[in-house]
């Protein structure tokens, strides 16, 4: 029953990459703005990547929020819902998905957007990243949340990647739309700082499991 619904969520984020990636394409400035102070070329693209930064700050700072001041309430809210049918848990999927694929899309295309000069090459990277992900959800779903269930830091700090990737976009957009202000231009943050600061991130966090894993092994022998 779940497997079904994470293929159908598969097929509903390819569509919505489609969709994504056609604004995103869509980079002829509609309108532009100069003044003496200001200067901006403003299309599809800028908008896009604007909107979907200022997304993924606010989504993942109130989710930051919630997980330190109400840390229960996604269980309290798991717990309210009973599913009755095969019919509701794949639509409760379908639209769970539809609200995460949002973010994930977002992420993708902040994290491509520039690697390549054909947009092409960098949509199908990403379906091959959306299928990927949805046969990793399937094979080992249930580790997957055990292991993030008793590793809450990990959520933060995935929570922490977007806020950055958030902020990639918005500069982004900015340096796609010749903004500047004051005669000064807004530049693209280049892709390997944010490769880097995820891989650093990454490694002090596996360095502070391994230091609580030691920390705990030495207690229970100080105990036994």
């Amino acid at each position: 029953m779940t497997n079904i619904g994470l293929l159908l969520a598969m097929v509903q984020r390819i569509i919505l990459l489609f969709f994504v990636s056609f604004l995103v394409g869509l980079s002829k400035p509609f309108f532009t703005i100069d003044t003496s102070w200001l200067h901006l070329e403003i299309s599809w693209q800028a908008i896009i990547l604007f909107a979907g930064g200022l997304f993924l700050i606010y989504k993942s700072t109130s989710e930051i929020r919630e997980k330190v001041e109400m840390p229960h309430h996604d269980e309290d809210e798991v717990k309210g819902k009973v599913i009755k049918s095969l019919k509701q848990a794949i639509v409760q999927i379908l639209i769970i998905d539809f609200i995460f694929s949002i973010d994930s899309i977002l992420t993708a295309v902040g994290m491509t957007n520039g690697l390549s000069d054909n947009q092409n090459h960098n949509l199908v990277l990403m379906i091959i990243a959306v299928v990927i992900s949805i046969i990793v959800m399937i094979g080992f779903a249930n580790k997957i949340r055990r292991f993030i269930d008793s590793n809450p830091s990990i959520q933060i700090l995935g929570l922490s990647f977007l806020i950055l990737i958030g902020f990639m976009l918005i500069t982004e957009a900015g340096h796609l739309s010749h903004t500047a202000f004051f005669g000064k231009t807004v530049g693209a943050i280049p892709k390997g700082y944010l490769y880097f600061a995820i891989a650093f991130s990454l490694f002090v966090e596996f360095l502070n499991q391994k230091i609580g894993k030691s920390l705990k092994k030495n207690e229970k022998k100080k105990q036994g």
